[in-house]
């Protein structure tokens, strides 16, 4: 199955609507991986999550998906780029209950917490770009008795 049509993009973060289709087509995406509810729910999520902070924090940016294999599983990489201000302490954003704007402080943690794979590159007035992995669940071989 060529599902790399469907799930390779790049979309542009630079409105509130740009949020939305970036949603949609992370969950589109997932579901063509063979991703199940709970597991598109999580990366659609963290999706969100990430896309509002390059809007919000990096001034709009971009979204670039593709599919990624390691053995049978198959998974949905999300590279999320901005050239905004970058963040000063990385470890200090990360950490729960920290906010630099309004929020709840939840959006790079929490998001961490929902993929398998997370990096953060970021320089402080160069950018900063968010790299995630998640795999779709891979049903085990059956055992015949």
């Amino acid at each position: 199955m060529n599902t790399a049509a469907g799930v390779e993009a790049c979309l542009p973060i630079r409105s509130d609507m740009d949020l939305v289709w970036v949603r949609q087509h992370v969950r589109h995406a997932a579901g063509l991986l063979g991703f199940g509810l709970v597991e598109q729910t999580k990366v659609v999520t963290a999706a969100s999550e990430l896309a509002r902070n390059t809007l919000v924090h990096g001034g709009g940016g971009q979204l670039e998906t593709a599919p990624v294999t390691s053995g049978r599983a198959r998974g949905l990489r999300l590279t999320f780029s901005d050239e905004g201000p970058g963040i000063p302490d990385l470890e200090r954003a990360l950490s729960d209950g920290y906010t630099s704007g309004g929020g709840l402080g939840m959006g790079l943690g929490g998001a961490r917490r929902l993929v398998h794979e997370f990096a953060v590159d970021s320089t402080p007035g160069v950018g900063t770009k968010v790299t995630v992995v998640s795999w779709a669940s891979v049903p085990r071989p059956r055992e015949e008795h």
